[in-house]
């Protein structure tokens, strides 16, 4: 999901002033400033601001913040998982049953302008492929990887080998028992 205009919900802490924007003055109001109720782009706490009031928004919903990742939250209610990841104006809700995150949806839509962007294809970089008859989902950076080969020159290099076999399964009983 696509939060509109992202910047304009955050609500300030502080005092911040402004000139008057060109086309809006008055001679009657000449030489007077604005004081600004909210937060608006271009504004150097506005990132910042929108992030605070995400923050406040989400967990009146029931969502948990990651402490590691703080633009990362969760949900729990018995087998329903949900997870809803934040990057600036960008939303991924991730979950296992569906009439959940409509509601994730329906709520977000109630507290910000939004966009339903659909089923998520790429993010950050990152495309996301599913193959739902074969219950598989997986992740791919080649399209940022060469992006970056692309920027610095080496789209020619040559393509080196993965430290394990292609196609290993890995499992919880693979994993060293030991410190």
């Amino acid at each position: 999901m696509d939060v509109k205009t992202v910047f304009l919900n955050g609500k300030l802490e502080e005092d911040v002033y402004m000139t008057q924007p060109e086309g809006f003055e008055t001679p009657e109001n000449a030489g007077k400033i604005c004081k600004l109720q909210r937060s608006i782009y271009g504004l150097k706490q506005a990132s910042r601001s929108w992030n605070l009031r995400f923050n406040d928004a989400i967990k009146e919903f029931g969502f948990i913040r990651n402490e590691d990742e703080p633009c990362v939250y969760k949900k729990f209610s018995g087998s329903i998982v949900s997870f809803l990841i934040l990057y600036v104006d960008d939303i991924l809700i991730i979950g296992n049953d569906v009439p959940t995150l409509q509601s994730i949806k329906t709520w977000l839509s109630s507290c910000f302008s939004m966009k339903d962007l659909g089923e998520a294809s790429y993010i950050l970089g990152v495309k996301i492929y599913r193959d739902r008859s074969r219950r598989l989902l997986g992740l791919s950076q080649s399209t940022y990887i060469d992006k970056v080969l692309k920027r610095f020159s080496m789209e020619e290099s040559k393509r080196g080998f993965l430290p394990m076999r292609h196609g290993i399964s890995l499992s919880k009983e693979m994993c060293p028992s030991t410190p």
